[in-house]
């Protein structure tokens, strides 16, 4: 059998290549077309103007809704080690975790459906909710997978979660305080403006954040090779 047949691996696999498949296409197309500078445009920014704003939400959503079930199946993996009392994880934390990857991808669908150039408010409402949150649902998993050794994650497994949401936590200030100081507002750069160095560390920490959130769930891998999950029908009355 395949790696990608074994459990629900997949899944993670699918959101992981997806989910890059998203930025880097709709930054090729952006490019191609001339609406935003080859060198450190924000990840919004590449999607502003069609065609690839159109090809930006459509596979923006597709990886909300790969998210939402990654995050799903996650939880009720974890969920089932502690019933079978293989593991020692609060399950409040769990259901935390799960509610701020859950809101984290509802932010990634207003980013897809809200562009920056139409209602910024919104778009940015909903950016600052995918990185916030899902910042916090990364280190969340971190603890989680603490309590969960050695049946739910290994060692070495950890300290590679560690090290992926330590560099998204560390990103994300800059990405946030140097994107106060940028003025412009149009997609081109130019490197004399005054804002330009805060508009380069922004959005070059935007980008480590987004695939710092995006890779995490690739250590997912290997733990989800060893479980599925499967609907119930049952009739009432």
């Amino acid at each position: 059998m395949y790696w990608f047949m074994q459990g629900l691996c997949a899944l993670p696999a699918f959101l992981v290549v997806w989910s890059s498949a998203t930025f880097i296409v709709s930054y090729i197309i952006a490019i191609y077309n001339n609406d935003v500078d080859v060198i450190f445009p924000y990840i919004s920014d590449t999607g502003v103007n069609p065609p690839e704003s159109c090809i930006f939400g459509l596979m923006t959503f597709i990886s909300a809704c790969a998210g939402v079930a990654t995050i799903y199946a996650r939880y009720k993996h974890v969920d089932k080690l502690r019933e079978d009392n293989r593991c020692d994880v609060n399950s409040c934390l769990n259901k935390t975790a799960l509610w701020f990857g859950e809101i984290s991808c509802f932010g990634m669908c207003i980013v897809a459906t809200f562009q920056e150039t139409t209602l910024q408010a919104v778009h940015d409402c909903g950016a600052m909710m995918f990185f916030l949150c899902g910042i916090v649902y990364i280190i969340l998993q971190c603890f989680i997978s603490f309590y969960a050794y050695p049946h739910g994650c290994s060692k070495n497994l950890f300290h590679v979660r560690v090290s992926i949401a330590t560099l998204a936590f560390v990103a994300f200030f800059p990405t946030v305080i140097c994107a106060f100081y940028v003025k412009q507002t149009e997609l081109h750069r130019h490197k004399d403006d005054k804002d330009y160095p805060f508009h380069v560390a922004s959005a070059v920490c935007e980008w480590i954040v987004a695939f710092s959130f995006v890779f995490f769930f690739f250590t997912y891998i290997h733990d989800f090779k060893f479980f599925t999950l499967r609907v119930e029908t049952e009739f009432e009355g």
